[in-house]
């Protein structure tokens, strides 16, 4: 077979994209090895691992996550994975599905940004599920090799996020949509398929992506369920492709592919393939300081400046929140607390301001009943109007501006550009550390040491001969 040129086609920076660039992409992912990655990307990948199995135990008692485990596990006694919240035994999908619904249901997991996409929430989970497998076949999965596919999925996450830099505005939940094919493609070079094999999966994945953004703008639990049903996708679709099963050739490029059936040819190809494998995207994932949509984090970081300002909710007599039309669309809403609802919380600015303004912090128990119906945040949102502002770049996550109009008729205005956990103002390696253990400690019931086993089994992942186990076996069990 003739395969592409790849260098030809990476150089085509415009629509239409040539046939064969799918299967370029493929080719060149197939070259890849572990000796390629940067230290930066290999420390970046291990702190996406940690942080991400921390939120996975922060979640045992989230609102859905037991529910889910009790109907998944009366359907499955057995399996060759594991479903890290009760240590159930199901089948691959499964278990992917189980653990991308509870790495995604704190809204804790990390986010590239720019690109609007939680990568680990569907990566992790889907390469986990596929290595016990591999290992209950007698053909462990070492860390290196983990590590790798790992760098490999969540570089084209957020690669595909910016090149589809409207994918939430017209309504898809990115995590889901580019999720499923970054984390296929990743697991399938995991997994050792040949350039073939991969260009399989990724056409396999594509064929059952989706997701819709509206169970995020309605704030319901589905929502926390997206990451689930496109890791348990990724499992099912990266397996038939080993299995010899084919699918789409022009995935990314097809008159009916990605780009034009789910974007609407509204890409910007270039930012795919330009520096791929030389230029790495890993290193610029953000880790959440906050448990509620990232779209929050900047409203949040002014709230709590204004309380250490001294200002109180009892100086206020109006407040006002302006956002990209984005982020505006998908938090903005007036917020109610007779929902009562902790994911209409999680998604509501007007909510997440108010707590943070109010106590000065926001941690998990500020997303848990009674606190998302407390009067005196729901006082506070009340006088509260977020409002799309046309000065914001309608697609940028980070800008944001609050003023408040005291009862004196003083008016107080802040604006901030930069969000807490990006590249730009990061955790510092002890609140990193501090996250983890207050993850697993409120999920688990975890202890310091627990947290110690795990992050050191992680920060050793590249001598393991099997990573799955090396993993597994340094996760606290539930209490």
């Amino acid at each position: 077979m003739n395969h592409p040129d790849v260098k030809e086609l990476f150089a085509t920076k415009t629509l239409p994209l040539p046939d064969g660039y799918s299967r370029a992409l493929c080719n060149t992912i197939a070259g890849w090895t572990y000796d390629m990655l940067p230290v930066p990307v290999i420390r970046s990948v291990k702190a996406l691992i940690l942080d991400t199995l921390g939120v996975i135990g922060g979640a045992a008692n989230a609102p859905g996550i037991p529910e889910l485990n009790t109907r998944l596990s009366r359907w499955e006694k057995t399996g060759s994975a594991t479903g890290l919240i009760g240590n159930c035994r199901y089948s691959p999908p499964t278990a992917a599905m189980a653990n991308g619904a509870a790495a995604h249901a704190l809204d804790f997991d990390d986010q590239h940004d720019p690109a609007r996409v939680h990568a680990s929430a569907v990566v992790l989970p889907t390469l986990l599920a596929a290595a016990e497998d591999l290992a209950a076949e007698g053909r462990p999965v070492s860390g290196k090799d983990y590590i790798l596919g790992y760098a490999i999925a969540a570089e084209l996450d957020a690669r595909l996020g910016l090149v589809c830099y409207n994918s939430l505005g017209k309504g898809w939940h990115p995590t889901m949509l580019l999720g499923i094919v970054s984390a296929a493609v990743g697991a399938a070079k995991m997994m050792g398929l040949d350039a073939g094999g991969i260009a399989n999966a990724l056409g396999m994945a594509f064929h059952q992506a989706g997701g819709s953004a509206q169970s995020m703008r309605d704030g319901v639990l589905s929502k926390r369920l997206g990451p689930g049903f496109a890791a348990r996708s990724a499992v099912t679709g990266v397996f038939l492709a080993a299995d010899g099963l084919t699918s789409t050739r022009a995935t990314l490029e097809g008159n009916a592919g990605l780009f034009a059936l789910h974007e609407r040819n509204e890409v910007k190809p270039a930012l795919l393939t330009d520096g791929l494998g030389s230029d790495w995207r890993v290193a610029e994932y953000s880790f959440k300081p906050y448990p509620c949509c990232r779209c929050n984090h900047t409203p949040i970081g002014i709230g709590i400046e204004l309380h250490q300002q001294g200002i109180r909710p009892a100086d206020v007599a109006a407040i006002e929140i302006g956002m990209g039309n984005v982020n505006w669309i998908t938090v903005g809403a007036p917020y109610d607390p007779t929902r009562n609802d902790v994911v209409h919380a999680q998604f509501n600015t007007a909510y997440s301001f108010a707590r943070a303004f109010a106590d000065g912090k926001v941690d998990l128990r500020s997303y848990q009943k009674p606190a998302i119906t407390d009067p005196r945040i729901a006082a506070i949102s009340n006088i509260t109007q977020v409002v799309d502002d046309p000065a914001i770049n309608a697609t940028a996550i980070e800008p944001a501006r609050v003023k408040l109009t005291l009862t004196d008729g003083k008016v107080v205005e802040l604006k901030r550009d930069t969000i807490k956990g990006s590249p730009q103002d990061p955790m510092s390696d002890a609140e990193m550390r501090a996250k983890v253990h207050g993850c697993l400690e409120f999920g688990l019931g975890a202890t310091a040491s627990d947290v110690d086993r795990l992050a050191d089994a992680v920060a050793a992942l590249e001598n393991a001969g099997n990573a799955a186990k090396a993993m597994l076996d340094a996760f606290p069990s539930q209490t």
